[in-house]
């Protein structure tokens, strides 16, 4: 994704096996709080940031493990078959949209998550602060 200065990011798993570039501005940024994004991080939420798949291209392969969301659509999980690190989704709801996990970018603090989604099921001893918080994914 592009920082503030339209500089292409760079992002990789753990091992370096997979990595990626992404040469246009996130559409939006995120924490989710959804279960699924709990279970595949190993945390407590997830923070993603949306970018359109025309500006995303990767070098290596990923597995592929394919999900569903609550409404039953598909969601595409993507992750590193040697070190196991998410890397991005591709969900059916959002078509031509890749969700990177923002902690695999090489420089993370390029963006910020403008909302907390999925906050239903987010951690009791979890505060979003000051970020706009929806129970689910806003339409």
């Amino acid at each position: 994704m592009s920082d503030e200065t339209g500089k292409e990011q760079h992002g990789s798993c753990l091992c370096g096996a997979v990595r990626y570039t992404v040469t246009a501005a996130p559409v939006t940024a995120m924490a989710c709080h959804c279960s699924h994004c709990q279970k595949q991080t190993g945390s407590a939420f997830s923070t993603i940031a949306g970018v359109p798949e025309a500006a995303f291209s990767l070098e290596g392969e990923a597995a592929t493990y394919v999900d569903h969301g609550d409404s039953g659509n598909t969601v595409e999980r993507s992750f590193c078959p040697q070190c196991g690190s998410p890397l991005f989704t591709r969900a059916e709801a959002a078509p031509g949209m890749v969700w990177i996990k923002t902690g695999t970018l090489d420089n993370p603090d390029a963006f910020a998550p403008s909302m907390h989604i999925w906050c239903k099921s987010k951690q009791h001893w979890l505060e979003p602060g000051a970020l706009p918080a929806f129970d689910v994914m806003p339409g």
